[in-house]
């Protein structure tokens, strides 16, 4: 065990405490791995992010890498395969809204658009710091994570509600949630 103080939601659990340390709220600008975090964050919903982080590894390996390509030609015989998959959450909607956002994802692009630069166009290209003392304080939602919610909503994009978007915000570093006094607020703030 270290001494580091981090932010409570992480517990105890080692790849909670590794998710915490080396990837929520490191500034991601990685397209594929936007993408991933988008699907992700919309697997989570009403479930814990623990439950998904642990499926995390069979959904990268049975969604091709979270390639928007390949998953948005998936047809019946592949999506009956995944909902048959008990390494991840076999939601028929959930499912439905991955192969939703590759295509929408690829829509994007077609139109001269990536991930990167779409989401990070909502923060000015810098990501928002806050200053939050106790969990309690920390938003489930924001006026511009429902703005974002909305945009992506009327470009095609399936479980993308408000409250989603904000945890994709948290997780991808495009807000600075961590905790003042979590060792990992001062390592994301600007010198």
């Amino acid at each position: 065990m270290d001494n580091l103080n981090r932010c409570g939601w992480c517990g105890e659990d080692a790849l909670y405490r590794d998710y915490h340390d080396n990837e929520w709220g490191v500034p991601l600008h990685d397209n594929v791995k936007l993408f991933e975090f988008l699907c992700l964050e919309g697997a989570q919903a009403g479930l814990s992010w623990i439950t998904i982080l642990r499926k995390r590894a069979r959904y990268i390996e049975v969604f091709d890498g979270f390639n928007p390509d390949a998953i948005a030609r998936y047809d019946d015989r592949k999506i009956s395969a995944l909902l048959n998959d008990p390494g991840i959450v076999r939601n028929r909607l959930k499912v439905h809204a991955f192969i939703k956002n590759a295509r929408a994802c690829l829509d994007m692009r077609e139109a001269g658009l990536t991930l990167d630069r779409y989401f990070w166009d909502f923060v000015d290209g810098r990501p928002i710091q806050n200053a939050w003392r106790t969990l309690d304080e920390v938003p489930a939602n924001t006026g511009l994570s429902d703005r974002l919610s909305r945009d992506l909503k009327q470009r095609g994009f399936a479980f993308v509600g408000t409250t989603i978007c904000y945890a994709f915000m948290q997780a991808t570093g495009m807000v600075n949630d961590h905790l003042v006094d979590c060792y990992r607020h001062r390592q994301l703030s600007p010198a």
